[in-house]
């Protein structure tokens, strides 16, 4: 069986490379610097004309997974702006103070995006219950969790990765992300038994610029998605499907 590579992609350049390296799926972003927010329209615009299937991120800002009603009305505009893009879905999350989802809220979001994809982000690695998480998503008709397994890394939480795809039994995908790479994803998948994975696939630019670096115009350390390392990926993920 094919295990599909999601990669996750913040600028046009950025989403070429992935389509050239043969991704399967792209996460549409702004900023992954910060873990990823909503694209700009230019970008969200670019992404409608790729021959894969794009996901956007709805997330406004990287304060918070506890949206107040002015963030709610944005992310309820951005997947309206996604729907009239024609992309093929949206990757959504919110929270309670406590770090459980708020499934109500994320029961409105889900509404307004009916009849378009839907992705759990990594916000499920903040909750105190994964157990529970994982059926609330199920009850909510998420497609997939991504998922480092509440750890900083998916190879440092593969025990709750592999215990999340058995609860999962089919019924919602667990997608490994974060630290996943051409080199690990060949234990991650023997040990998760995940049929699609997500990887950034970035590889470090030089920093030119060390002035705009200071006046924080710049990250310290900046990188962009390589077709090279979606490529490699790719030729290992057909090694071991």
């Amino acid at each position: 069986m094919p295990i599909s590579l999601e990669v996750c992609v913040d600028s046009v350049d950025g989403l070429e490379a992935a389509i050239a390296g043969g991704a399967d799926r792209i996460e549409l972003c702004s900023a992954l610097d910060l873990g990823g927010l909503t694209p700009t329209p230019g970008l969200i615009a670019a992404a409608a004309r790729a021959p894969i299937p794009v996901y956007a991120m709805i997330r406004p800002h990287a304060r918070s997974f506890a949206w107040s009603p002015a963030d709610t009305a944005a992310m309820l505009a951005e997947i309206d702006a996604v729907r009239a893009a024609g992309l093929a879905g949206v990757v959504l999350g919110a929270a309670l103070p406590d770090g459980c989802l708020d499934v109500a809220l994320l029961r409105t979001l889900c509404e307004r995006a009916r009849g378009l994809g839907t992705t759990l982000h990594r916000v499920f690695d903040l909750v105190p219950d994964p157990a529970r998480a994982l059926e609330e998503a199920v009850a909510l008709q998420f497609e997939r969790i991504l998922t480092s397994g509440g750890a900083a890394r998916a190879t440092d939480g593969l025990a709750v990765l592999a215990d999340l795809a058995r609860r999962a039994a089919g019924r919602i995908a667990i997608m490994p992300g974060s630290g996943v790479t051409a080199e690990n994803v060949a234990h991650i998948v023997e040990t998760t038994g995940a049929a699609e994975v997500h990887a950034s696939c970035r590889e470090s630019l030089a920093q030119r610029d060390s002035k705009g670096v200071e006046l924080g115009f710049f990250p310290a350390h900046p990188a962009c998605t390589s077709q090279r390392l979606v490529q490699a990926f790719k030729q290992t993920l057909a090694s071991i499907a």
